[in-house]
């Protein structure tokens, strides 16, 4: 088992003692020996094998507005750049921070509130989305209507909303479709109920199950159909948990893709 050491100048982090934010952030609450269907194994015993490999695999709770943004910025590249887009962000509108860890200064930014980038000049946000005005000027309406209150993110934590009304509430926002909506429900508000499909997830969903409507083209009617195929296949509830476990093994058992 690997262990991994927290410093942090306090013990509470949003309001909880930091070894239970830390058991949440992680996920820990999760057994993922269950996330799949118990007629998983015998019904792909091959595909088992592969992906059991991948149970350690946790998803982060993470801040809800910071995955808004950072999926917002996420889409049509590489993983490289959506990192350098979301530090430039942090740098350039998040607060200085400087933490002292074994008799070192480390400067680090925190993440920018939501008013912060709503108030920022679409040219200079450009600068932080690799030079995609459309992306910055979206960044800042998504921002712009939180800050107004236009969009209520303690109203989305609410579990009981139906993952299809979240999905299209979300939606309403431009540059925010059907993927990225459900990547925000998943990684930002820990619905793992919530299924993104892009590109790999298409693949593994025609060649491991057989899915005809993976060989047609992503549109939201098709991504809908394919949602629907995924919970014939996944327990529902961890449909979005089971498939993230497919996405890394379908990458990297397959695909043979290394870098993230």
């Amino acid at each position: 088992m690997n262990e991994f050491e927290v410093c942090s100048p306090h013990y509470e982090i949003d309001g909880l003692p930091l070894p239970i934010f830390l058991y949440n952030y992680f996920s820990l609450d999760i057994d993922t020996n269950n996330v799949f269907p118990e007629h998983f194994l015998r019904l792909y015993p091959e595909l088992w094998g592969l992906v059991t490999k991948y149970f350690p695999l946790r998803i982060l709770r993470q801040d809800l507005f910071e995955t808004m943004i950072t999926f917002m910025c996420a889409q049509g590249i590489g993983m490289h750049l959506i990192r350098k887009q979301v530090s430039m962000i942090a740098e350039t509108y998040g607060e200085r921070i400087t933490v002292t860890f074994k008799g070192k200064d480390i400067v680090l930014h925190g993440f920018p509130t939501p008013e912060r980038l709503a108030a920022a000049d679409p040219f200079t946000l450009s600068r932080c989305t690799n030079n995609n005005r459309i992306r910055a000027s979206n960044i800042i309406a998504a921002s712009r209507s939180i800050a107004e209150g236009s969009i209520d993110l303690d109203s989305l934590r609410n579990r009981e909303i139906p993952l299809d009304e979240l999905r299209n509430t979300l939606a309403q926002n431009s540059g925010i479709g059907y993927k990225i909506a459900d990547c925000i429900a998943l990684f930002g508000l820990g619905r793992f109920d919530a299924f993104p499909i892009d590109t790999h997830v298409k693949q593994y969903l025609g060649t491991w199950f057989n899915s005809t409507t993976a060989l047609r083209s992503l549109n939201p009617a098709t991504y809908l159909i394919m949602d629907a195929e995924a919970r014939t296949l996944l327990k529902p509830e961890f449909a979005g948990y089971a498939g993230h476990m497919l996405f890394h093994c379908w990458r990297k058992e397959i695909k043979k893709l290394r870098s993230f």
